[in-house]
């Protein structure tokens, strides 16, 4: 801003004696029980013919949280900032804070759009031009467009949510797609950063700290509805049939000591030992796309939950479920037998097998070759009599995986074999051995994957070890000896090889997609307490995840494969932005408009079928 000239300061002076602000606090109509409840407002007075008149500019609510002694600083703090002037006084930073978010709810209530495009010539001083209040609009552009594509703000009115409600659960899948963290981070987001409220016509900024907990306790209360909606818009939009399904499990971890019976500690996929943990289940389509979600204690196994979700799903019998070894035991198999549904699943044999001459080559869409045949059994690897079609395939890309692991699983083995070895020659070492053999058997024990492959001898006098040697004796039927060998069963036996192995690979696919759920929509970790809004957080989750899977298969159809973190950076700069100048007359223009899109920004929105952000002009002068 311009530094204050003599001149400038009595035109400020000026304009005050005309004109002043002062905060009121009242009380409002009795509550049921009687009581009554104060609230502030902030009031203007001016004079109209030789009389003081008031005016309410703006209620600020029960909550007004500034102190009593910092109001009259408050007031000439804004009046200061709605003329263009800096502060003439030094001001604290919450009263600074409090001041710009007033002057925004006031400039955007007495602000008037542009009724047409055409010019609106004025003078102004140009050295005076002020950009203040940006706020982010290029993310939340996109993600409100997959939310009303899904038609979720048409369906929240039927569910009964009202005006603000319906603001505050789209604000949260909103929020969970551009800055995934906690609500509480969400809240401060939305209120100062974002310009979604812009979009929604919705003051975010008067949002109260309970806002986004009560919009997750909403949705909780109509999970189910809300997940068959989407799913059947998600079908309509991009035309596909519901026959794969994928069951998949992954937790998170709870920080602090949370109070909720399903807060288990179990295997964390993050490593963290030291924090209980709630267990996210769903079951996807073959498009990508959640059919049901349900959050179980963080010790469930994922054999546990299988069956019970498709029934829950309501899945069709004769529909084909595909899933890994991990759910796919004898029991899950034979109760889908039993409902009546096909599977097509990894199968758990240890032994690999591969005839090379009976293989036909099928091409990746990475232009890799994968050689593939099919057999039919009578009886499955558990010994049950049951016709299942089995898939051989050997992927070269997979081979050269599996011989770095091995390699690195062998060198491991190894080397703690010599050290135990060298360890015999060094003095004050032990070396009676049942000792050495107690050593190997905990070294085989942690390498169990390698040390199948080797016979470990020891060599003693008597009691003492005076050698370790070893002889690698490969297994046949392993990853050592039939590397990027993996064998696919199913009960489903018109199919062609070509035709399972294509059908598995939509597997691989939806994995990938999934672990965009994990890493980029903020599923970890849960800062919550009480049970039924950790669920709730997790819920948001999925629903941002939906909307990310809609938005990213468009960009698939324009050639785009960027990851959802690539996308939201390049849109991430986009924002809308205030201009203040100082006109002719004394008075001040503020100009709020949205920034020009950058041509990666318009080729984004393009790939996604949007247009930019609209660049609609509001204008006031004070």
């Amino acid at each position: 801003m311009p530094s204050s000239s003599p001149t400038r300061l009595r035109t400020i002076a000026r304009q005050c004696q005309n004109r002043a602000m002062f905060i009121r606090r009242t009380t409002t109509g009795a509550a049921s029980d009687g009581s009554r409840h104060p609230t502030h407002r902030l009031v203007e007075t001016f004079r109209v013919g030789g009389k003081v008149r008031q005016r309410t500019l703006l209620n600020l609510g029960r909550h007004f949280s500034v102190p009593r002694e910092d109001w009259p600083t408050l007031c000439r703090r804004i009046e200061e900032l709605l003329v263009g002037q800096v502060s003439l006084a030094p001001v604290e930073p919450d009263t600074e804070a409090s001041a710009r978010l007033i002057c925004r709810q006031l400039l955007a209530r007495k602000g008037r759009e542009a009724e047409t495009p055409g010019p609106d010539w004025q003078t102004v001083d140009v050295n005076s031009a002020t950009d203040f209040e940006p706020r982010s609009v290029g993310v939340e552009h996109a993600a409100l467009a997959a939310v009303e594509r899904f038609g979720l703000p048409t369906l929240l009115d039927r569910l009964g949510f009202n005006r603000r409600m319906k603001a505050c659960a789209i604000a949260s899948i909103v929020a969970r797609m551009a800055v995934p963290g906690s609500e509480r981070a969400a809240l401060a987001w939305l209120r100062r950063r974002s310009g979604l409220g812009e979009l929604l016509d919705f003051d975010m900024a008067g949002l109260g700290d309970m806002a986004l907990y009560r919009a997750s306790d909403l949705l909780m209360d109509h999970r189910d509805a809300i997940e068959d909606h989407l799913f059947e818009r998600a079908r309509s939009l991009f035309d596909f049939a519901p026959t794969v399904a994928l069951h998949d499990l992954t937790n998170t971890y709870l920080t602090g000591r949370p109070a909720m019976p399903k807060a288990k500690r179990g295997h964390s996929k993050e490593n963290r030992t030291d924090c209980p943990l709630l267990t996210l289940a769903l079951v996807l389509d073959g498009s990508g796309f959640v059919r049901r979600s349900r959050v179980y204690p963080g010790n469930v196994a994922e054999r546990d939950t299988m069956f019970e979700m498709l029934k829950s799903l309501g899945a069709e019998p004769g529909s084909l479920v595909v899933m890994d070894a991990g759910i796919a035991d004898a029991d899950n198999l034979a109760e889908l037998r039993q409902a009546g549904y096909r599977y097509l699943v990894v199968s758990r044999e240890r032994t690999r097998r591969f005839d090379a001459d009976e293989a036909e080559a099928v091409r990746t869409a990475s232009r890799q070759q994968v050689h593939i045949y099919k057999t039919v059994t009578d009886v499955d690897e558990d010994g049950n009599v049951v016709r299942e079609a089995r898939l051989h395939c050997f992927s070269e890309a997979r081979a050269e995986k599996e011989r770095g692991i091995m390699k690195r699983f062998m060198d491991r083995f190894e080397n703690g074999l010599r050290e135990i070895d060298e360890g015999l020659s060094r003095p004050r070492t032990r070396k009676r051995r049942d000792l050495v053999q107690r050593r190997i058997g905990r070294l085989q024990k942690a390498s169990s994957r390698a040390a199948r492959h080797y016979e470990v001898t020891i060599k003693a006098e008597g009691e003492r070890a005076v050698a370790v040697t070893w002889e690698l004796k490969p297994v046949d039927g392993s990853m050592l000896t039939h590397p990027g060998v993996y064998c696919l069963r199913s009960n489903e036996l018109d199919m062609t090889a070509e035709e399972m192995w294509r059908t598995y690979v939509t597997l691989t696919d939806l994995e990938a997609v999934f672990r965009s759920l994990k890493s980029e929509l903020g599923l970890r970790p849960i800062y919550h307490s009480k049970e039924r809004r950790a669920e709730g957080h997790l819920f948001i989750s999925v629903l941002a995840y939906q909307c990310v899977q809609a938005l990213r298969m468009r960009l698939r159809g324009a050639g785009c494969h960027d990851s959802w973190e690539t996308v939201r950076t390049v849109l991430q700069p986009l924002s809308r932005i205030t201009t203040s100048f100082k006109r002719a007359d004394g008075r001040t223009l503020h100009v709020r408009k949205t920034t020009v899109a950058e041509p990666d920004q318009a080729a984004m929105y393009d790939g996604m079928g949007l247009a930019p952000p609209p660049r609609n002009v509001k204008k006031t002068i004070i």
